[in-house]
């Protein structure tokens, strides 16, 4: 199969907030122990209880040892009642990218040949 992105959405419960991005600080890093080319986390600003975590690999098969790793099985198991169930993550394919980069700056000398 090939690479892509997973998604992980994550609600957190009454006050749990802070305490579950704290969680998701730690166990999204160790992603990359399984083979994670990227990972994220976001925090939304209208919705302070509302993340999600964002995870490149290149084999559905990293990402599933990552799951089912003892890491993020004891996350989740300690963490349980800070956010919703079910907890159900999404593979998706990556079908385009990109990224902006900024003009690198041009010296007087460099201009003018």
């Amino acid at each position: 199969m090939a690479g892509g992105v997973v998604h992980l959405p994550f609600y957190a419960t009454g006050f749990r907030g802070d305490d579950l991005q704290f969680a998701l600080e730690l166990i999204a890093p160790m992603s990359t122990n399984y083979g994670a080319t990227r990972y994220e986390v976001f925090r939304s600003r209208d919705d302070r209880y509302k993340f999600l975590m964002s995870v490149d690999f290149d084999r559905k098969h990293d990402w599933d040892r990552f799951w089912f790793g003892p890491e993020f099985t004891e996350m989740r198991a300690a963490c349980s009642g800070w956010y919703q169930v079910p907890l159900l993550y999404v593979w998706n394919d990556r079908v385009a990218d990109g990224t902006v980069r900024e003009p690198s700056a041009v010296t007087a000398d460099e201009a003018s040949g």
